[in-house]
Order: structure tokens, then sequence, then C-alpha cells
């Protein structure tokens, strides 16, 4: 079922915001809130047809869309799930022997927390489909936790914050050790399999809380029985997977051994395979707007070069553009996207640093983004 220009939109779409996932009600609103259905796309006349407040009506809902288009199944997205796939089903280890954790380690702007969070999504479905709402006990069953670290985090404010995530009664008060056991009891009442500690760049490994909160998740991967998913930026460099510290501690050493790294990468045009996946790319995100003067190819043939200029491959910063570039396509009444246009768009620093590198290397044509044209083999 599609929208249509008389639907209000504050009646489609669950309210969410970016403290929704820190707590278990959030992330539930969130695992199973219905896929976002697309507005009709309408055409010149008839969107000249609307009335003011239909046309109000539906240009908000085309803003909303537009905000909320991932994530699409990239390469690299489709990659990464597929691994975790496998580690965590394979986490299923009686309770004397412990799990193996995950470090999803990437720039930023690349999709990790994006492709992470859909991931733990589809195992919270899967494991209510397969489990039921309610343990044997009667307690509420939550597969999956979220936490997200804030900087120089130590040991009670990791254990307040997944309290925080339960709604414990006692989140508030308590020693760093009740905190631990009433973390656990929760796991444990609540089934929960999969526990994704997010931003994990913020903690300061070689200090004293980050040594602490590394033991921490030693003793939360050997008595919890849940795997740990970490998210974060060039988590190797700040000492995740270290033997030892500059002092020769090796308490890192453990945390190291038992959790596989993993990442997501640019997209890439250095080959003709990768710029067909960056072109299926810009087709399925073609195929997502809502623009009544869009045409086949507007992304993927007219603006693939220039997209990759711009973004240098990054899908942050592509979905950002392509989203910018969409509200101001419709504010203008322009209704498509063009070169014109999005080089009024403002980006990210980072894409606009390397951009001119890039333009120097696409006008040379050292570089494309567009495949080359398949040769037909001539008639026998």
């Amino acid at each position: 079922m599609t929208h249509t220009p008389a639907d209000r939109p504050e009646d489609l779409y669950p309210k969410l915001d970016n403290l929704t996932l820190s707590r278990k009600e959030g992330f539930r609103r969130v695992a199973e809130a219905p896929p976002r259905q697309q507005p009709d796309l309408l055409t010149r006349a008839q969107l000249r047809a609307l009335s003011p407040a239909a046309r109000k009506s539906y240009d908000k809902l085309r803003r909303i869309w537009h905000a909320n288009l991932g994530p699409i199944k990239t390469p690299q997205l489709k990659a990464l799930q597929e691994d975790l796939w496998d580690i965590v089903d394979s986490n299923l280890q009686d309770g004397d022997k412990p799990k193996g954790a995950i470090a999803v380690d990437a720039f930023p702007g690349l999709g990790k927390t994006t492709a992470v969070l859909n991931f733990a999504k589809k195992f919270y479905l899967r494991e209510i489909e397969e489990e039921g709402a309610f343990t044997e006990a009667g307690h509420e069953r939550w597969p999956v936790a979220r936490v997200g670290l804030t900087s120089n985090i130590g040991m009670k404010d990791f254990n307040r914050a997944l309290l925080e995530f339960y709604a414990h009664p006692g989140r508030t008060t308590g020693t760093a050790t009740q905190f631990v056991q009433r973390a656990l009891d929760c796991v444990l009442q609540c089934e929960t399999k999969l526990l994704v500690i997010d931003d994990l760049h913020f903690l300061k490994w070689k200090f004293k809380n980050g040594k602490e909160v590394s033991n921490h998740f030693k003793h939360i991967a050997n008595e919890f029985p849940v795997t740990l998913v970490f998210v974060g930026v060039e988590l190797e460099r700040r000492g995740l997977y270290s033997e030892a510290d500059d002092s020769g501690d090796v308490t890192l050493a453990q945390t190291a051994r038992r959790t596989t790294p993993l990442g997501m990468d640019p997209f890439t045009v250095n080959n003709d395979q990768r710029r067909h996946d960056f072109r299926s790319f810009l087709l399925a995100a073609e195929k997502r707007l809502v623009l009544s003067e869009k045409h086949p190819g507007m992304l993927a043939d007219d603006l693939a070069d220039y997209l990759y200029i711009r973004t240098a491959g990054h899908i942050g910063s592509l979905m950002t553009l392509i989203n910018r570039g969409c509200h101001r396509a419709v504010r203008s009444g322009t209704e498509r996207l063009d070169e014109d246009l999005l080089d009024g768009v403002k980006l990210d620093a980072a894409s606009e640093k390397v951009r001119k590198v890039l333009e120097a290397k696409f006008k040379s044509r050292r570089m494309t983004a567009r495949p080359r044209p398949t040769r037909k083999r001539n008639a026998a």
C-alpha cells in the first residue's frame, strides 16, 4: 500500500528519536515498526491539482520518506550481516564456555551502526517469533540489549546504562558490585542473547576506567550468556586488540583473543565489478526517490561520477547528499536531482576535502564510476 497526500504523516510513522534505542521499549518500537510505505509518485499536473493543505501534507510525507531512505542492501551490508549471523549463531556453547565477541570497526560514515542495528532488529524478530514474547518463567523476553558509551565511562556507569536499558528499579542507587549482579539478573531473566555496545571508541583503554571496563567485558563474556558486539572507530589503533599496554599490562589480551574484527569499506570504482556494485546501489536509491521529474538513470547514469566525486563512495555521505538534494528539489520546485542543484548542497568536511583531488582524476579520465558498456557478440 502506498500513501497519498490525504494521509497525515503523524498517523503513519512512530515517533522515534535518538534516545529511543537506550530503552528496551524503544528498541522494540524500532524493531517491530512496520516498514515505511513509499508515498505515491505524482506527476507535475497532479501536484498542481492538489489543494494547499493536501500539498503541505504530501510534501511532509516526502520529507519524512527521503530522510529515512535506508538501509539499502549494499554488498558491504550483506557481507557484514552474513558474518554476524555466522558468529552469533555459532555462539550456542554451554554455559561453561565463553562466547566470542565481535568488533565492527570502520571509519565514520560507512553505515556500520546502521548495519549492526538492522541485524539486531532481524535477530530480535527471529527470536521473538521462535521463542515467544515471554520466557518459560513468565518474564518479558528481550533478545537484544544496546548500550551507547560516552566519554570516560567507567564500569559502574556502564552497568547503570545497561540497567537503564532494562528500566531496572535499582538503576539509580547501589554499589558497582550490586549493579553488576542486577545487570546479570536482567540478562538471565530476559534471556538476552545479543549485547550491542556502540561508540566503543569513546573508551580510553589505557587509562584506569578503560582497563576497568575492559576487564568487565571479559567478565560479561565469561559469565553472561550473550554475544558482545562492539561498534566503533579505529578500535585497533585505540588498543582493543593490544596484547599489552605501554606499561606491559596484559589485561587487554584476553579481550583481543576472543574478539573477531569485522569492517565495512566505502564503495570503490577501480574495476568493473565494483563500478557495477556502485551502480546497483544508485539504481536502488533512485527507485526510492519521490520526485515528479525523476527519470530512469537520473542517479546511476547522469550523476554517477558526480556523486562519487562528492562523497568518495562513503555511503553515509552519499545518503546525506541524496537526502538533502531531495529536500531542496521539493522545496525549490525542481523535482529532480542534477549537478546544478546538488552543487548548492553542503556536505561533511571530509567529503569536501577530497573533492578536488577526485575531480582532477575524473576529469583526466583516470577514474570513472561508470561500468564499461557490455560488448555484444556479432551474429554468426
